[in-house]
């Protein structure tokens, strides 16, 4: 048995990274989803018979539970929530470390047993990662959801995890200077880790929530590994090596395409906060006369002599729920003759890939979604570029204005485009709570309403044409 469960164990390693491999590119993402699946199946059911303590009978009404839990969340969960989502699950990631690994330790109380460094320390980091993991992700689930803004208190916030953090090694310290568990120990610990869990996460802005996502997907796989050393399970150990390896480098990826480093990230506060009060004052006048608007008609008008046409998806689309409009308006225009692509910033929407995700639920071709760096030299021949709630990433005073919160911000060049149209429900300010210069601009018109209606709007005005 012992042999088949660690043959199983391989294999699902193999799966996992064929799945990671294939989710590196849109058109194999969905296989490397699929492949990512069946290796977890594997390794779960390895992980079960291990210890030959469970039954087949258990593990499949577990597996079923667990599916259709699954199932009913993913079919649920509007495309607008699939960022809290994401969240959730690597806080339910950590909290099944933390329980875990807090259950070996209240055994290990019982038996009496006098530790090891070796695994005290797997134990330790299991509870610590985990903790930090669980109460970090409800934060920011609540900050996605606007439940809770961002914090104008930093430094306090940031007082509170030093505290913390000095808290926990203390507790380390008793830990490994008697050389046994104690529940007393464990509670101390469980609580300063949820309470520094939320101090990380709390001070940091809206703006920097993708980022902050993909580093909590790393934590929930920092955790698992510590627990799989804590159980002695190779399987858990290569689950949790992997998914920590790539949250990590998906979170430099993030911060890479932000233009800012991790711990500017996690220490340095929002965006502009500052600049959000001023923008508040400042908006109205930055604004006013400058903005040109414009009507569905108007746009089908604009749309109907373009030979190339770029889509630039922002969250607004995916409030609006409008990639099947999006994609109808591509019908009709492919259809006049006219090339249509959709240019995808890396940090568009609450999460990495928000945008991938959302465009491909209308079936949109792989072929015609292209990341930044691809699309910015297309852009200056572009007729028409149609941004659908777009903002911070497309706003030119990142590229332009070395006053500006976002300077040095990669972004997507929209602003070069012959034409610009700008479909936003207001002139809101985007995360960064500064006025966008793109929305003045001579090459530029505003369409103001919901995405989703504008797009339909503008298809049947071209079927008229």
């Amino acid at each position: 048995m012992f042999a088949l469960v660690n043959l199983s164990y391989l294999t699902a390693a193999v799966f996992f990274i064929l799945g990671i491999k294939g989710m590196t590119k849109p058109k194999t993402a969905v296989r490397g989803n699929q492949l990512s699946a069946i290796g977890m199946l594997i390794a779960v059911t390895a992980a079960l018979l291990h210890h030959d303590i469970i039954g087949f009978t258990t593990i499949i009404a577990g597996i079923l539970l667990g599916g259709s839990i699954g199932a009913l969340l993913a079919k649920r969960t509007a495309m607008t929530s699939m960022p809290e989502l994401v969240a959730s699950l690597n806080g339910v990631g950590g909290g099944a470390s933390l329980a875990v690994a807090g259950s070996t330790w209240l055994t290990a109380i019982a038996a009496n047993s006098v530790v090891t460094g070796v695994w005290s320390a797997a134990i330790l980091a299991s509870i610590v990662i985990g903790a930090i993991t669980l109460s970090g992700s409800v934060v920011a689930v609540l900050k996605l959801k606007g439940t809770i803004g961002d914090s104008k208190r930093a430094r306090q916030w940031q007082l509170i995890t030093v505290a913390s953090l000095v808290g926990i090694l203390a507790c380390a310290s008793m830990m490994f200077g008697e050389g046994q568990l104690s529940s007393l120990v464990l509670l101390a610990i469980v609580g300063l880790c949820l309470l520094l869990g939320v101090g990380l996460v709390q001070p940091i802005g809206g703006a920097d929530m993708p980022v902050v996502v993909a580093l909590l997907n790393a934590y929930s796989g920092l955790a698992g590994a510590a627990t799989g050393f804590v159980l002695e399970n190779q399987g858990l150990i290569i689950t949790g090596s992997l998914v920590g390896a790539s949250g990590l480098i998906l979170t430099a990826v993030m911060c890479k395409a932000m233009n800012r480093s991790l711990p500017n990230v996690l220490f340095g506060g929002a965006f502009g906060p500052q600049a959000d009060t001023q923008s508040k004052s400042n908006d109205s006048e930055f604004y006013d006369g400058k903005v040109k608007y414009a009507t569905p008609d108007d746009l089908a008008l604009l749309l109907d002599g373009a030979r190339s046409v770029v889509m630039v998806p922002g969250y607004g689309l995916a409030v609006a729920q409008a990639q099947h409009a999006v994609k109808e308006l591509a019908n009709q225009l492919e259809a006049r003759g006219a090339k249509v692509s959709y240019a995808i910033h890396p940090v568009a929407g609450r999460m990495p890939g928000h945008m991938n995700v959302l465009l491909a639920e209308a079936e949109i071709p792989y072929d015609q979604l292209k990341d930044m760096d691809t699309i910015n030299p297309e852009l200056p021949q572009a007729d028409v570029a149609i941004v659908l709630g777009a903002n911070d990433v497309v706003n030119p005073a990142a590229a332009e204005d070395p006053n500006s919160p976002i300077f040095g911000m990669p972004i997507l060049d929209v602003h070069k485009a012959k034409t610009v149209v700008n479909v936003k429900r207001s002139l809101s300010p985007g995360f960064a709570g500064i006025p966008n210069s793109l929305f003045i601009r001579d090459n530029s018109l505003m369409v103001k309403g919901d995405a989703k209606e504008v797009l339909q709007a503008t298809t049947s005005a071209i079927k008229e044409l």
